[in-house]
């Protein structure tokens, strides 16, 4: 199996001003995730895709591959795509967000574990264990499956709302994914939908046009870096941080 790894990492950020080029202990953000997505042995091929040539020189510096996309993509996976495109002899092609500097290998591998075991789905994502207070935290994606392990509905409100104190299963999203080759390049294609504006989760599209996302578990938590709370954490957490 041939696996595309792509890394979008665009300079404009709202919350957090050039954040692919901040550095963790001295190190960019984006060279961060670039070098950890490397040591994955299940990766064919890792590309950053960016609309800055100030990326594209870090990730080259660093020994690493880097394409020019548009700046004008209408989400991190459109982006994937246009590079994708110019890979046609993937299987596989994981879209790995560039703010993501703390992934670990056997992260990857999880992602791509249903691929692996033959059953090829349209799309695969990763989650892990959520938390108490990221419970009613909109900055923190939920996800819900079915009985096979497969998205049912993702969202920024607390779901699934507990009439009683149970403990439904709800797990933690991270923005990483892995499509089937010919399902990406159909992706791209499909309209927008109305769930996936409103959440701003370009997810929902795929389960909105009737296509499943099998969503693949990780114990390990991720960081999101997001705001300048978030960098500062990010130092401390770059200390303890081993593969």
């Amino acid at each position: 199996m041939k696996v595309l790894c792509v890394i979008p990492s665009r300079i404009g950020s709202t919350r957090l001003a050039n954040k692919p080029l901040l550095p963790i202990q001295g190190k960019p953000m984006i060279q961060w995730t670039y070098e950890n997505a490397s040591r994955c042995k299940l990766l064919t091929r890792v590309v950053v895709a960016t609309d800055s040539e100030a990326i594209a020189n870090v990730v080259r510096s660093a020994g690493g591959e880097a394409a020019m996309t548009a700046p004008d993509f209408r989400t991190g996976s459109d982006r994937v795509a246009a590079v994708a495109e110019t890979y046609p002899d993937m299987d596989v092609v994981v879209n790995l967000q560039g703010d993501e500097p703390f992934i670990r290998p056997d992260m990857l591998d999880q992602l791509l574990t249903p691929y692996l075991g033959g059953e090829n789905p349209d799309m695969a994502t990763l989650a892990y264990p959520l938390s108490e207070a990221a419970y009613t935290d909109p900055g923190a994606v939920k996800v819900i499956t079915d009985l096979q392990g497969n998205a049912i509905y993702f969202s920024r409100s607390p779901i699934p709302y507990f009439r009683e104190p149970l403990q439904a299963p709800v797990f933690h999203h991270m923005g990483i994914y892995a499509f089937r080759y010919e399902f990406l390049m159909r992706y791209r294609s499909l309209p927008q939908t109305m769930l996936e504006k409103v959440e701003s989760l370009e997810q929902l599209r795929a389960i909105e046009h009737g296509y499943r996302i099998r969503v693949s578990l990780t114990q390990h938590a991720a960081l999101e870096i997001n705001t300048p709370e978030e960098y500062e954490r990010a130092q401390e957490f770059a200390r303890k941080f081993s593969i």
